[in-house]
């Protein structure tokens, strides 16, 4: 199975552990789109962790999402909002009927699409004037002796880029420094040139989950769906045991950084 599609292994638990996106966020993408009616496309739904949000402010959406268990707590989770329109399958193969988009938008997923497609496929899906809205929750742990506690348990079994590799003050104030991580689509966007008014906004809140939620966190993340099961539960089992040696929970400065463009 591809990583990108692990996470319906664990759909609930995908969307009771995972993090939302700050309010401020969905109105500052809703302020750029300016969408006056039209519909937004969104990649790579999900549960709908970014689509409920934006749904609940009156936004029609079509949400495309490659994995079918994913894709029925989706229409769960939307089932209150007829504007939402739910579509099973992968974006690079997704058609559109001739339907163009005022805004596309990707929660933490536009990583997963094909990098030699995944413009061509935005320019395609919107008007022109459109809006494309790309983020991601990147987050860093306050406390250093937690960091350093869990650092020795990632070391021990190969883990790399846990959500608690990187203390919140690697990350500065620039939207898009994830502390040497590539991902952050600005250049790509900028090479690509059919593509305008771009920019790029962080939005910042602090973050506590108990030992219970984090790693339900943990479990429903790819680097840790794709490890042996019985490896995986040795590595959770000892970070709850960090974890509860240090109060129960960790601390956390949880990141939402926007990167926003239009077509020319």
């Amino acid at each position: 199975m591809a990583r990108a599609q692990v996470f319906g292994e664990v759909a609930e638990l995908y969307d009771a552990a995972r993090p939302g996106y700050a309010d401020a966020l969905v109105a500052e993408v809703l302020a750029y789109a300016a969408l006056g009616g039209r519909a937004a496309l969104e990649v790579g739904a999900g549960t709908g962790k970014a689509s409920v949000p934006f749904a609940a402010l009156g936004t029609p959406l079509v949400c495309v999402e490659p994995d079918s268990r994913m894709a029925e707590v989706l229409r769960r989770n939307t089932v209150r909002y007829p504007g939402v329109r739910v579509e099973h399958g992968g974006f690079e193969e997704w058609r559109s009927g001739g339907r163009r988009f005022g805004l596309l938008l990707a929660a933490t997923s536009w990583h997963w699409v094909d990098p030699e497609r995944r413009w061509d496929l935005a320019h395609d899906a919107l008007v022109p004037g459109g809006a494309v809205a790309l983020f991601w929750n990147p987050q860093g742990v306050r406390d250093a002796e937690l960091h350093a506690a869990l650092a020795e348990v990632d070391q021990r079994h190969g883990i790399v880029g846990a959500p608690h590799a990187e203390m919140a003050s690697t990350y500065g104030d620039v939207p898009g420094n994830w502390a040497g991580v590539p991902g952050w689509p600005e250049e790509e966007c900028r090479r690509d040139g059919r593509f305008t008014d771009l920019r790029a906004v962080r939005f910042r809140q602090e973050r506590r989950y108990d030992t219970g939620r984090y790693l339900g966190y943990l479990a429903s993340l790819s680097r840790y769906r794709v490890l042996p099961p019985d490896l995986r539960e040795q590595v959770l089992a000892e970070t709850a045991r960090v974890l509860e040696a240090h109060g129960g929970g960790i601390d956390t400065e949880h990141f939402s950084d926007l990167f926003l463009a239009r077509v020319r």
